[in-house]
């Protein structure tokens, strides 16, 4: 049984992914599971291997270790597929046609069912005519692979944000590209690695209810859950790189030492005083999941801080 994080290596690691990565790992070393990273490297187009290997050095830097060999998602095309079809196989697979721009029209112009998921797919494709396909593939059109989701409404318990729940779209299995779908991967990989925790970031609460949907379906444990608030910008929006110097690099080119980033994330989880210097292992006995503020976190100006 394990916790693990699972970045995408599509760019630096900023603040925030550092202090969810290391609620990850002291979560898990605090409850005496395994730590894994997966490199969640499914987008080909904006993956890149440099990318990956800085994301490691960050991870070690601060103090994370992990338990294993890391494990990237574009080498386990083969699991999904078969998680595809046995899903095929139970009559929960059907084809979809519909490009980004016809998904938002239909959206937009339907009302919002209660207790359904934000930007749910209408249903558009799940019963389409054999002739209304053919014509679709004449015209050179490339299906994605869809879940039949029956209108399921799933619910679950998360560590912070207590019962949540959502009624299930029909969810992407694989795109029509051929690459896997984010959703489906992680529930495959969550299995296959013996992930029994999931912390992230609470802008992915939405996307549980697909995923423990998924997990029942191909008959795998469904993980506890803990969905943490992000780091906002200091314009109150989510962090990027308009917030300035927020990567580890970034940082220490102006000056700012790695110690200082780890004693800020352990400020800003109440677990040291403002003037402690501190490890990560030396939070694993301080650390409570059920402690972790609530309220989203703003970035802070380390490079002001006396020295």
């Amino acid at each position: 049984m394990s916790g693990r994080f699972a970045p995408s290596p599509s760019g630096q690691l900023h603040l925030g992914n550092l202090r969810t990565a290391a609620i990850a790992w002291l979560s898990a070393r605090a409850a005496g599971r395994g730590f894994i990273v997966r490199v969640e490297d499914l987008d080909r187009q904006r993956s890149r291997r440099e990318h990956e290997r800085q994301q490691l050095a960050d991870l070690a830097a601060i103090g994370l270790d992990w338990d294993g060999e890391v494990v990237r998602q574009s080498e386990r095309f083969g699991l999904y597929e078969a998680a595809i079809e046995r899903l095929r196989g139970e009559g929960r697979v059907y084809e979809c046609f519909c490009t980004r721009r016809e998904i938002r029209a239909e959206i937009e112009a339907a009302p919002t069912a209660p207790h359904q998921l934000p930007g749910a797919y209408p249903g558009t494709c799940r019963e389409l005519a054999p002739a209304r396909r053919e014509e679709l593939v004449a015209a050179g059109r490339s299906p994605a692979l869809r879940l039949r989701g029956d209108d399921e409404r799933v619910a679950f318990e998360d560590v912070l944000a207590g019962p949540s729940g959502a009624t299930v779209d029909d969810v992407v299995l694989r795109r029509n590209d051929g690459t896997p779908a984010y959703n489906l991967a992680v529930v495959v990989d969550d299995a296959a690695q013996g992930v029994s925790e999931v912390v992230r970031g609470d802008d992915l609460l939405d996307s549980t209810p697909r995923q423990v949907l998924l997990q029942r379906l191909l008959g795998v444990p469904t993980p506890s859950y803990l969905h943490v608030p992000l780091v906002m910008g200091r314009d109150g929006y989510r962090l990027s790189k308009r917030d300035g110097a927020v990567t580890l690099a970034d940082l220490q080119a102006d000056g700012v030492p790695v110690r200082e980033v780890i004693d800020w994330i352990a400020r800003s989880l109440g677990l040291a005083g403002p003037d402690e210097s501190v490890t990560l292992d030396d939070l694993v006995d301080r650390f409570d999941p059920t402690g972790i503020p609530r309220g989203p976190v703003a970035v802070p100006d380390l490079r002001s801080r006396p020295r």
